[in-house]
């Protein structure tokens, strides 16, 4: 695997120590609609660079939109704003970042980006959503869709912590002095709200996760119809839509490991799972070579991982594989989009595989991928010492992000 400080060429410039933070960004896949901040509507199948004058610390990247927070708690947002995701006061697309104006005066702490719906919280534990509201996932008691940042007026009294934006669900996580409740709104017929035995309630304002109460729940996370919580101590909980022809649960199931995990990225049909030793395994993930193809079967390590049975005779409990294809190697970080994955490895190198059709796995082809691929990404300045150069990846359904600190 080559180095990736090797690629930039020999006439890079050198970030020397001491130096205030920079950053450089590239983009790739999915482009019709603004959603790579390229100022183009075309797909890219190889990284393009982009301006970066404002540093950023996390990229949300929903359906066809992005939302960008920077490292002062502003936002930026691009892409698809039809339903008014973009939070810009109108519903149309935009290609480049812009700042959301209605949020100016607000810090705000963490933001997700779903289908076509966005969610930001504040410093303060605010609570504000936009988008497509027509199936409840916006929380604010009706079906009615926003074009700029409106407060939660549910959890008005709460300190909400993160919010993780689904296809046409959201997830909040309620922090206080003693207790960690989830809730959730929006769309539950697969189960996804966590809030209903038989899985066919939906919501439009906040209802609590069943079985969560109890736990010390450190993030949350939501993608297509699947939700999942991560405790303080590894453990992991999901429920909504079953993966790979397994049966949806309708309440969180502790997915029984022998292993911590540290980190969780959800797909439409698989999920990336990192472990505390750095190790990648995945639920899931039988199409477009998300997981392997018949020429090379992964590893496959097959445990009780729900407790809901079916009774139409399907799986009722998902298996569990590791990326045959990395192992011995350490991932630093995960990221998945609709069905295609991404990692940063622990020398810096990023690796996509799956889904290939708009070009999202940047290997300059529309080509799915059976196993992880190094992406070549030319960078315009080298840090001068490696360890001061922080890679970050983040996919959409059909696109990629990855940003470069050097500080």
């Amino acid at each position: 695997m080559s180095n990736p400080e090797a690629d930039g060429g020999d006439e890079a410039a050198v970030v020397a120590e001491g130096a205030p933070p920079t950053q450089e960004w590239w983009s790739w896949g999915a482009g019709t609609e603004g959603q790579l901040a390229t100022g183009d509507l075309v797909d890219h199948h190889s990284p393009q660079p982009l301006p970066s004058k404002t540093i950023i610390s996390h990229i949300a990247c929903g359906g066809a939109h992005a939302v960008a927070l920077t490292d002062d708690g502003k936002v930026m947002s691009w892409g698809r704003g039809g339903c008014g995701q973009l939070g810009h006061g109108d519903r149309k697309n935009c290609l480049k970042p812009k700042f959301v104006e209605a949020l100016e005066g607000i810090t705000v702490c963490d933001v997700s980006a779903g289908w076509n719906h966005s969610g930001f919280v504040s410093d303060t534990g605010c609570l504000f959503t936009c988008g497509d509201g027509s199936f409840g996932q916006l929380g604010h008691g009706d079906y009615q869709s926003h074009c700029y940042p409106v407060q939660v007026q549910h959890v008005v009294s709460k300190h909400v912590t993160q919010i993780a934006c689904g296809m046409r669900h959201s997830l909040v996580l309620v922090k206080g002095p003693s207790e960690h409740i989830v809730s959730a709104f929006g769309s539950g017929r697969r189960g996804q709200l966590g809030a209903s035995l038989d899985g066919s309630r939906s919501s439009c304002h906040p209802v609590i996760v069943n079985e969560l109460e109890n736990h010390s729940i450190a993030h949350i996370y939501a993608n297509g119809d699947h939700s999942a919580a991560l405790s303080a101590d590894g453990s992991l909980y999901t429920w909504g839509r079953g993966y790979s022809g397994v049966s949806d649960t309708c309440v969180p199931q502790m997915l029984d490991f022998p292993f911590k995990i540290s980190e969780v990225a959800l797909g439409w049909d698989h999920a990336l799972l990192l472990t505390d030793t750095r190790e990648l395994f995945m639920l899931g993930g039988i199409r477009h070579g998300m997981l392997s193809g018949p020429q090379q079967k992964p590893m496959g390590l097959q445990m009780p991982l729900a407790k809901c049975t079916s009774s139409d005779g399907s799986p009722s409990a998902p298996v569990l594989h590791k990326i045959s294809f990395l192992c011995g190697m350490k991932v630093r970080l995960v990221s998945a989009g609709a069905e295609h994955s991404a990692v940063v490895m622990e020398d810096g190198t990023v690796m996509t595989w799956g889904w290939g059709e708009h070009g999202q796995l940047g290997l300059g082809d529309t080509h799915d991928q059976t196993n992880p691929q190094v992406v070549n990404l030319r960078y315009r300045r080298r840090s001068s010492a490696h360890a001061h150069a922080n890679l970050k990846v983040y996919c959409g359904s059909g696109f990629c992000f990855v940003v470069r600190t050097l500080c």
